[in-house]
């Protein structure tokens, strides 16, 4: 009797038993810190088959609460809830810090599809959103979807040509293209792959021993360059823009290496070595 004079439930709901065929649902614990209102309507969707009797609705969401929001209610007054009407109102009160923001469709104008994004990132990222929105309106769902991507894709000139297209075949075809994207930057990466392969090779991959020279060899580059018999290295092709470009290779004009560090440049100058057509004022030295 004292337990029962110092629950928040009046007596006539901490008296009520459950049915003896009565399981116990699983229920997601409440400590606290989440919309109240998801909670309550968890809890509600639960217990459905139980609505009409409302003592036994008070008492199992009681046993839902963890944490800080089971030490809420054992602060609640002794005997002040007399119905789950009344336990909804507290509980709701209590927690409505926590109400999450209701968004509506113009919420789907602030989605803003990044250069980087590809399109099935931003496909599921905007259905993430538009999840969010309660009895979102499909037609500016549609528009936003569109009108979000760059106009340099082919896709959004098939949507825009594509007036009859509702937003499932809008997504539909943006997966498409997203197969298509992926496909070509699949390619792409083949490509760089085999160009890397016959991209200049490092001293650090062929290690060979070189006549050596009192300066460094870069600056002998600029004393010869302006020889007739001096050539140059073929410019880089291809997509440079994956390489390294705080490095600079003179000899071969283009980026990803140092003009030291490059092989051929040493091994041009080798055989120039060994063809006596250095400058005399170059000193050079060998191991």
């Amino acid at each position: 009797m004292t337990n029962i004079s110092m629950s928040p439930f009046t007596n006539k709901i901490e008296r009520t038993d459950p049915f003896r065929r009565f399981t116990m649902p699983y229920f997601i614990p409440y400590k606290g810190d989440e919309d109240p209102n998801r909670h309550l309507k968890h809890d509600c969707s639960t217990m459905i088959l139980y609505r009409n009797n409302d003592a036994l609705m008070c008492k199992i969401f009681a046993t839902t609460l963890q944490g800080e929001a089971l030490d809420w209610f054992h602060t609640l007054p002794p005997q002040s809830i007399w119905s789950f009407n009344e336990l909804s109102f507290v509980f709701t009160k209590e927690y409505s810090s926590n109400h999450s923001i209701k968004r509506t469709s113009d919420h789907l104008f602030s989605i803003v599809k990044d250069h980087w994004e590809t399109i099935r990132d931003y496909v599921k990222r905007f259905k993430t959103e538009k999840a969010k929105i309660v009895g979102c309106n499909e037609d500016i769902a549609t528009a936003t979807f569109k009108n979000e991507l760059s106009t340099e894709h082919p896709l959004f000139g098939k949507l825009l040509m594509g007036e009859e297209l509702n937003l499932a075949a809008s997504y539909t075809l943006a997966e498409k293209h997203a197969l298509w994207d992926e496909a070509k930057q699949s390619n792409k990466n083949e490509s760089e792959k085999k160009h890397m392969e016959r991209s200049p090779t490092r001293e650090d991959s062929a290690p060979k021993t070189f006549t050596k020279f009192t300066v460094p060899i870069s600056q002998i580059l600029r004393k010869l360059k302006n020889e007739p018999w001096f050539e140059l290295s073929s410019p880089m092709k291809g997509d440079l823009t994956r390489l390294d470009h705080t490095k600079y290779c003179a000899f071969h004009q283009g980026p990803d290496h140092t003009t030291n560090g490059y092989l051929k440049w040493k091994q041009y100058l080798e055989k120039l070595t060994n063809e006596g057509r250095l400058m005399r004022k170059i000193t050079k030295h060998t191991n």
